[in-house]
């Protein structure tokens, strides 16, 4: 099913991506499908655009805020078709400024229960994405090999430090709670995913090791 999020931000990731969600009858519809003749792979959709109620798709009643970890707004906003017509969602001008506000308040809560990033740290990322982002316009090859430097530094950061709070015992809602995201992105943190059978394993860099578990304790208390 093709998962087509309207709001998304580098705080949060694909852990709070957001988006209208659709109600019929009171609840949430299932995908809609689209025919495009033979072949067994049928593409489908869960965007709110697609449900008007053309070539047998449900119609949206209302909108609301939703959130990829689970969160849903109380707030409804039911859609005027009367305005709409018979036109396709996605060309009526459909305000979602009721939801996106919604949402915003929804992630206000989540950034306010994370732990904060320390001033310096902060300013540098915001500096470090703006300079990759020029690198990007002028010397394209750069900004890559740079990505991928930042990218293997922050895997041996992840780990040296996901290693650490597994030691202690930190649970994987704390984990969660303080990087603002799922709990099962943070199990999988936590585990480190040896992808093999589960022993310890040790990876050594310059400037320190790491130890990752998959049979991290907190996994087995499930917590």
């Amino acid at each position: 099913m093709l998962v087509e999020w309207d709001w998304w931000t580098v705080d949060f990731g694909d852990a709070h991506a957001g988006a209208a969600g659709v109600l019929v009858g009171g609840s949430e519809p299932g995908p809609v499908y689209f025919d495009v003749g033979s072949g067994s792979d049928v593409p489908s959709t869960s965007h709110w655009s697609a449900y008007d109620g053309r070539a047998g798709r449900p119609r949206a009643e209302a909108l609301r805020a939703v959130c990829a970890c689970g969160w849903r707004s109380a707030a409804q906003y039911p859609l005027d078709w009367d305005t709409i017509g018979d036109q396709p969602l996605y060309e009526a001008d459909v305000d979602l400024t009721g939801p996106l506000a919604d949402r915003t308040a929804h992630l206000s809560v989540v950034r306010d229960a994370a732990v904060p990033l320390p001033e310096r740290l902060a300013a540098l990322l915001v500096e470090m994405a703006e300079q990759l982002t020029a690198t990007a316009a002028d010397a394209p090859l750069a900004a890559l090999r740079a990505a991928g430097v930042l990218e293997r530094i922050a895997a041996r950061v992840s780990r040296e430090t996901a290693g650490a709070l597994c030691d202690d015992g930190t649970s994987a809602k704390a984990v969660a709670t303080a990087l603002g995201t799922t709990r099962s992105k943070a199990l999988v943190l936590l585990a480190g995913h040896d992808p093999v059978g589960g022993e310890a394993v040790t990876g050594s860099w310059r400037g320190g090791s790491a130890r990752y578990r998959l049979g991290c304790s907190v996994l087995h208390r499930g917590r």
